[in-house]
């Protein structure tokens, strides 16, 4: 079976590369071709997250494994994409390079056959320029009512506030 996947730069103006790669490969093979598609060189960290209908990251899938406890975390090289990928789970959200956060949606268009003399991955389709500099991400807080107060106005603390604190701050 051969994905057909379409990879978007989260930025202002359309940014794609149309990609078909085998559904045994691996995560790592999707993130080589989709480095390779827009021009990068590939040796920068990078994730892979599940995603649902509403682009909503969920469980990652990272290059190495960087955690705590190793084993932890699921790797690219370890991972196939008819694992991760398939007609009702679609969306995978993709972070390149961690201090830039090159953030691409891929979402899976097709399922298709394998075509005999073709080679995959194949990059079917580019559309747009990569921008020189990562686009800014806009991250917004969701405060609801009663959180994320500075102090609690039952008992009249502030912590701000700190003049008026009732302990002495050279108790040691």
């Amino acid at each position: 079976m051969i994905y057909r996947f379409r990879a978007i730069l989260d930025t202002h103006e359309d940014v794609f590369r149309d990609i078909e790669i085998e559904a045994s490969n691996t995560l790592e093979d999707l993130h080589n071709t989709i480095t390779q598609s827009f021009g990068f060189g590939g040796q920068e960290m990078a994730s892979f997250y599940i995603s649902n209908d509403l682009w909503e990251q969920g469980e990652e899938i990272a290059l190495f494994d960087m955690s705590d406890e190793p084993g932890s975390v699921r790797v690219m090289n370890e991972t196939l994409l008819e694992d991760v990928v398939d007609e009702d789970q679609t969306k995978l959200i993709y972070v390149y390079d961690f201090f830039n956060m090159w953030t691409f949606l891929v979402e899976l268009a097709e399922i298709a056959e394998y075509e005999e003399g073709r080679t995959y991955p194949n990059l079917m389709f580019a559309h747009g320029q990569i921008p020189e500099e990562a686009p800014e991400k806009e991250f917004v807080a969701d405060d609801t009512e009663g959180e994320g107060d500075d102090y609690d106005d039952d008992l009249d603390f502030n912590p701000e506030d700190y003049d008026n604190l009732d302990f002495n701050e050279n108790w040691n």
